[in-house]
C-alpha cells in the first residue's frame, strides 16, 4: 500500500500525513489528538509555550489519544538589538496601538522560552515525535532524543538545510517549499536564496540526502499527496490545510479570512516577527512594509507586535492580524479533522487508480 513506508513505520502511524506544529495557539489538543487518532501524525506547535504551558498541553493531548503525536519546537536565536532601535519601532506601531487602544501594552523584551526545559520536558512526558525549526538542534540534545527513542524531525528550505540536517542525525526531515504559509525555516543563507517551490526542491532534497523526506507547501489534499510521492517525498506535511478544520485553535475570523481567499492573497513578511512569514495581506502588513529595513530581528520584533495582534484578534480586525495562510487557501476545507484525512487518503487511492489504469 501507498502508506506503507519508511516515514509511516518510524512514526508508528497508519497514514505518512504530518499536521505541522503552527505555533501561537493554532494546534489545540484537540487538533493533534485529531490527527493522531485519524490515522496522521498530530503535532503540537510548542515554539512560544511556557514549560508549565507545554506541560498542561502534552497531559490534554495524552488524554484524548494513545497514538503516536509530536511536538514542535524552535531553536532559539541570539538576536542583537538596541534601545534606540526598540524606542524607533514602537514610535512606527504607536498608530496601531491608538487605533485598537491597546491600553496593556509594555516595551519590555521578555524571553520566556526556556528552550532546555521544553526538551526536558519532552523527554520526562515520553513525547515519541520532537521536531525542529529554524536550525538543526545541537548534538547534545540529538544524543538525548535518541537515547529516550524520542524520533526527530528536522527543517529544510534548501538541499543544504537538509544535507546539515542529515549530518545532525535526524530520522528524517521536512522540505519546506516557498508556497508554505507561516515562517520560513531557513537558517542556513537568506531567505531571499531559499525561495524554491515544494516541486523543485522535494526531488532535489530527495537525491541529496538517504534520510526520508516530507514534503511541505501547498499540499492541500490527495493530489497534493500524490504528486510529493512523485517527486520522491515519503510523507507531507500540512499547515493551512488543518488551521480552518473546526478543531484548530486559530481565531474564526482568521479561518474564514484563508476559506475567502485566493491564491493571490498572501505576501511574504517580515513586519510582525522580524522573521520571513507567509500570510494574507492586510493593512498592517501594507503600511508597515515600508518600514522593512527598520525592523527588530526575530524574536524582538515579534514581542513589539504581539500585543496589537492579540488585541486586533479579539476585537475581530483582521486588519492588524498575522493571518498565515499558504498559496492554496481555495483548496482549504471547513470541517472535522478525521473528514480532512478521510478525504486525502480516498483522493490518493483514486488518483492513484486512474494512473495506473
Amino acid at each position: 500500500m501507498w502508506y506503507k513506508n519508511e516515514v509511516s513505520k518510524s512514526l508508528g502511524i497508519q497514514y505518512p500525513i504530518i499536521q505541522a506544529g503552527m505555533a501561537g495557539g493554532v494546534t489545540t489538543p484537540q487538533l493533534v489528538a485529531s490527527v493522531s487518532n485519524s490515522g496522521g501524525l498530530g503535532t503540537l506547535g510548542a515554539g512560544y509555550m511556557s514549560v508549565t504551558g507545554l506541560q498542561e498541553a502534552i497531559k490534554q493531548v495524552k488524554k484524548q489519544t494513545d497514538l503516536p503525536f509530536g511536538v514542535n519546537i524552535f531553536i532559539p536565536e541570539a538576536p542583537q538589538y538596541n534601545e534606540e532601535q526598540v524606542n524607533l519601532m514602537g514610535k512606527l506601531l504607536e498608530p496601531f496601538k491608538k487605533e485598537l487602544n491597546v491600553l496593556n501594552d509594555s516595551q519590555g523584551i521578555k524571553n520566556e522560552i526556556d528552550f532546555e526545559k521544553q526538551i526536558e520536558t519532552l523527554i520526562e512526558e515520553e513525547v515519541p515525535v520532537c521536531s525542529f525549526t529554524f536550525g538543526s538542534p545541537p548534538k547534545e540534545i540529538m544524543k538525548e532524543l535518541k537515547r529516550e527513542g524520542i524520533k526527530v524531525i528536522g527543517t529544510a528550505t534548501t538541499v543544504e538545510e537538509a544535507l546539515i540536517n542529515q549530518e545532525c542525525g535526524v530520522d528524517m526531515v521536512v522540505a519546506q517549499g516557498s508556497e508554505a504559509g507561516g515562517h520560513r525555516g531557513t537558517f542556513n543563507g537568506t531567505y531571499e536564496d531559499s525561495m524554491i517551490g515544494t516541486f523543485s526542491l522535494i526531488p532535489q532534497a530527495v537525491d541529496a540526502v538517504k534520510i526520508p523526506v516530507i514534503a511541505a507547501g501547498g499540499i492541500m489534499d490527495g493530489r497534493g499527496m500524490i504528486a510529493a510521492l512523485a517527486l520522491g517525498a515519503k510523507g507531507v506535511q500540512m499547515g493551512t490545510a488543518f488551521l480552518t478544520m473546526k478543531e484548530s485553535g486559530a481565531k474564526d475570523l482568521h479561518k474564514r479570512a484563508i476559506l475567502q481567499a485566493e491564491e493571490t492573497s498572501t505576501t511574504l513578511t517580515s513586519v510582525f516577527s522580524g522573521k520571513p512569514a507567509r500570510g494574507l495581506s492586510n493593512t498592517f502588513t501594507n503600511v508597515m512594509k515600508k518600514y522593512e529595513n527598520q525592523l527588530l530581528p526575530y524574536p524582538i520584533q515579534n514581542e513589539l507586535t504581539k500585543e496589537i495582534r492579540k488585541v486586533a484578534g479579539n476585537q475581530n480586525n483582521k486588519e492588524c492580524m498575522s493571518l498565515w495562510a499558504g498559496q492554496s487557501p481555495r483548496l482549504s476545507k471547513d470541517v472535522y479533522a478525521h473528514e480532512l484525512i478521510d478525504s486525502i487518503v480516498k483522493e490518493v487511492e483514486e488518483g492513484l487508480h486512474k494512473l495506473t489504469r
